[in-house]
């Protein structure tokens, strides 16, 4: 049984309609984010050299990279960790319901990661253990992939949702990588559906080959994704140069953004393009991480 799927007290305040904010969608004046990165949370070491790597978000993991013996003095550490703020924004990927009271009114925390999560009562259940704690549920087997969309707009504190591919490869009986193709394609709609930022990718275990993660973005880029969780700060470059827009990118959108600046309504460029609203848009959100580099 999923230790956040007991029951508790203070279940949020269902909601209906409408969309949760999303202060790091592409576009928006904040700077989208594109690595995150895990770091065990009995490795206080480790933690704190994350905090340095240059992730855009550090995640702490008190749930599978943490050995049973052990969670009480993760718990214990990241508590510690969690009594400042610290410059880059930290989540906790929670083991358990009972730990989330203590973690919630920390100033240093900025999100909980929620794992194998299924269904919208979850949320409800967690989100009143946490008011007002931005929530990324993890969704991890069939269920949760048929309940996308639910998820992700249950309450107003959720702002990304996430799969865990590893569990939900396992729960599917899925052996080559194409066969989560459809599940991915289902939470990048779900979340858009939502309201959400795009999705960040699941990790990429194979640390030695970066060649073979760079080329795993660039499909999960051409999917609807944007950025992923890195279990290595090596990691790092490659997934931020394989979501950042080429020079070749970056200089059609401007061309895209200019001319529909210049001229309101459907037009065409010199080269032939269609531009209309959605075009703009999508110039739009590749300039702001376009931005990230200067």
């Amino acid at each position: 049984m999923n230790p956040l799927h007991g029951p508790a007290d203070g279940e949020g305040t269902r909601t209906t309609g409408g969309a949760p904010p999303s202060p790091a969608a592409p576009g928006s004046s904040s700077r989208p984010p594109l690595t995150w990165l895990y770091a065990p949370g009995d490795r206080p070491a480790v933690v704190h050299k994350a905090l340095g790597s240059g992730a855009d978000v550090v995640i702490v993991d008190l749930e599978d990279a943490v050995a049973p013996h052990r969670k009480a003095y993760a718990l214990d550490s990241t508590v510690d960790l969690l009594g400042e703020v610290h410059p880059v924004p930290v989540h906790v990927r929670v083991h358990r319901l009972l730990d989330i009271p203590t973690l919630a009114s920390l100033p240093g925390l900025c999100g909980l990661r929620l794992p194998k999560v299924t269904h919208p009562a979850d949320i409800h259940r967690i989100a009143g253990l946490a008011p007002g704690l931005p929530l990324y549920p993890l969704l991890e087997n069939a269920l949760a992939v048929e309940h996308a969309y639910a998820i992700a707009t249950a309450h107003p504190a959720v702002r990304g949702i996430a799969l865990g591919e590893a569990d939900l490869r396992a729960d599917l009986g899925v052996r080559e990588d194409g066969g989560l193709d459809w599940p991915r394609s289902r939470l990048v709609v779900a979340a858009r559906a939502a309201g959400l930022p795009p999705p960040v990718q699941s990790v990429h275990p194979h640390l030695g080959d970066p060649v073979a993660l760079a080329a795993d973005c660039a499909r999960g880029r051409a999917l609807g994704f944007l950025g992923r969780v890195a279990i290595h700060p090596r990691q790092l470059p490659v997934i931020e140069r394989a979501y950042l827009p080429t020079a070749e990118e970056v200089d059609a959108a401007r061309e895209v953004v200019e001319a529909a600046a210049a001229r309101a309504g459907a037009l065409a460029l010199p080269d032939g393009r269609f531009v209309d609203a959605a075009v703009v848009e999508g110039a739009r959100r590749v300039l702001a991480l376009a931005a990230r580099a200067d």
